[in-house]
């Protein structure tokens, strides 16, 4: 096979081609003609610069021709054929003031096109009028924030020992530096982060002197709260934020917190959660798919204002973002229902009872080929991690979101060149026909299906869809749903037309179909464990094996239902659970 051809530049290519459209114009063809007569007729000529101070004499005759060309080319100014030259086509170059004409073998008188005081005067007006220009443009880009032109470091400083000096030998501790983070002027949650980038993980306290040396550095490098929490949290040499960067801090959150105190008494299932918390900050903010957070998403995501909102809230249920406990006990119930053997990680025919069988069987196969997926045994062991049905689950039941636009985008885009083709389309809905025809449902032909999408999405280009369509279209959950979700595919197809009419003119949702899913199913899983522990009392049986060996790995009856919720409140008198005893 041959090898491919080496690019080559072509610089040299573009100069000949400008040199041979100035040479071929007729003012320039002239100019030369009498410079050629000039010097065949071995005349002096007085060439200078263009501020007539340095002058130079260099007399032509018919044995110099060739060095004579080449002073030439050095030491005059250029004709203004060339492209460089702001005067005319037909200027000569400019001699002392006093000369304003040069007189040619024939006698011939020629003019100058322009005088050359004023293309002295024009080019020392231009010169000075594009500095200042350049000059006035303000700075515009700040990657580690705006510089604060009112801020005192040194006040910051003063205050930072003062609240050292409260502690034996001027050293915190990770205990003390709640009250360090709020010296800092920084949300009490960035106590850890401070504490770390200190040097405090390696000596278990922190001194006031490295304390303020890394502070300070960090205020005069870092000028807005994302660039300081990116600089304390990342690694050396880093400009961003990985997943492991996250954990040290998270699991300060879980030790501290009051609304996750119970937490405590089940060390096991730090981990868990926190694997939870940071896969929801990487879908939320991590919008370039990378696995590293820069500080520009950062600033983009609404994660640190939740980060200070964790101060204020002692219910975390209530951020539900990224912090809630309840959405991590729904995730991990599904996930642990899924997991038959309970090694954290699930296989195709696994993934595939989710829902009653709800996905298909093409889009499984797409999930597990290492499209949406980071781990690495996806692909190569066809097993998905807990971390990764994370995007799963909240991406299956929010369709409306752009992460998962893009999330379902890639799955259905099987050749990679950012376009939905009708094949693909086709490919992905035979397997709905096949499904609906064992429940003894007509399917609808392709031609007609396909006609509704391009109803649905309108694409700007005819007969392609891409993800800039599906963004802009506020039904894309019913576009996915027709392709690969069977359930959800008949629901929207029983549906009044004229709600999904109302649904497309709503802009704005104030809660999301996630948070919807997540209360749901936490008040089905509350109820079904608070029923199950009756029927225990009773019968000494446990019916729900999910419940009882998440019970007794924490070692307590009913760890996952202490925290304080609205969606707890149930009244086990109205529930009705005799399905439960079938």
């Amino acid at each position: 096979m041959p090898s491919p051809q080496v690019l080559q530049p072509v610089l040299k290519m573009k100069v000949d081609e400008l040199f041979l459209n100035w040479l071929s114009d007729t003012a320039t063809q002239s100019l030369l003609k009498d410079y050629l007569d000039i010097i065949k007729s071995g005349q002096h000529i007085e060439l200078s610069c263009g501020d007539g101070q340095d002058k130079r004499s260099l007399t032509f005759n018919e044995n110099n021709n060739v060095a004579s060309q080449r002073n030439l080319v050095e030491k005059k100014p250029l004709p203004l054929g060339t492209p460089s030259s702001p005067l005319s086509a037909s200027t000569l170059p400019s001699g002392s003031s006093s000369n304003t004409r040069v007189t040619g073998p024939n006698g011939r008188v020629l003019r100058r096109s322009v005088s050359t005081k004023k293309a002295q005067a024009q080019v020392r007006t231009q010169e000075p009028v594009a500095t200042a220009l350049s000059e006035s443009i303000p700075k515009f880009y700040f990657p580690q924030g705006r510089p604060q032109a009112n801020i005192n470091i040194d006040s910051l400083i003063s205050k930072i020992e003062k609240t050292f000096s409260q502690f034996p030998n001027e050293r915190a501790t990770i205990e003390d530096m709640g009250k360090v983070a709020k010296a800092c002027e920084c949300p009490l949650y960035w106590k850890m982060p401070l504490f770390c980038s200190a040097g405090g993980d390696r000596t278990g306290f922190v001194s006031v002197h490295k304390l303020v040396a890394m502070w300070r550095k960090t205020l005069q490098t870092c000028h807005d709260d994302a660039s300081k929490f990116v600089h304390l949290l990342a690694k050396p040499g880093c400009n961003y934020l990985e997943q492991d960067d996250l954990i040290p801090f998270l699991q300060d959150v879980v030790n501290s917190h009051a609304g996750l105190a119970f937490l405590k008494e089940a060390p096991d299932f730090h981990s868990r959660y926190i694997t939870t918390v940071i896969q929801r900050i990487f879908y939320n903010a991590n919008r370039s798919w990378t696995g590293k957070i820069t500080c520009s998403e950062l600033r983009k995501s609404n994660f640190l204002q939740n980060l200070a909102l964790l101060e204020q809230e002692e219910d975390v249920n209530q951020l539900t973002d990224f912090f809630s406990y309840e959405h991590f006990y729904v995730i991990y119930c599904k996930f642990w229902e899924l997991d038959t053997d309970h090694d954290l990680y699930i296989d195709q025919k696994d993934l595939a009872q989710h829902n009653d069988q709800a996905i298909s069987q093409k889009m499984i196969e797409r999930l597990f080929s290492g499209t949406v997926t980071r781990d690495r045994k996806v692909h190569k062991e066809g097993r998905l991690s807990y971390a990764d049905f994370v995007w799963f689950l909240i991406s299956e039941e929010d369709k409306k979101t752009d992460t998962s636009i893009e999330y379902w985008f890639r799955c259905m885009d099987l050749d990679g060149d950012g376009v939905l083709s009708m094949y693909e389309l086709e490919y992905f809905y035979e397997d709905q026909c096949q499904r609906l025809e064992t429940m003894a449902i007509e399917p609808l032909p392709f031609e007609d299906c396909l006609c509704q999408m391009l109803d649905l999405v309108k694409p700007e280009v005819e007969g392609k869809i891409t993800l800039r369509d599906l963004k802009r279209c506020k039904l894309s959950h019913i576009f996915f749903d027709t392709f690969f979700n069977i359930e959800k595919y008949l629901d929207h197809e029983q549906k009044d037309p004229f709600s999904i009419i109302r649904e497309m003119e709503t802009d704005v949702q104030e809660v999301t179909d996630w948070e919807k899913y997540a209360a749901e199913e936490y008040d089905i899983l509350v109820a079904e464990e608070a029923a199950n522990d009756q029927c225990n009392d009773a019968y000494d049986n446990p019916l729900s094996p999910l419940g009882q060996h998440i019970s007794t790995e924490l070692g307590l009856k009913r760890p996952f239902f202490q925290i304080p919720s609205p969606h707890c409140k149930l009244e086990l008198d109205e529930y009705e659970y005799e399905e439960d005893f079938e």
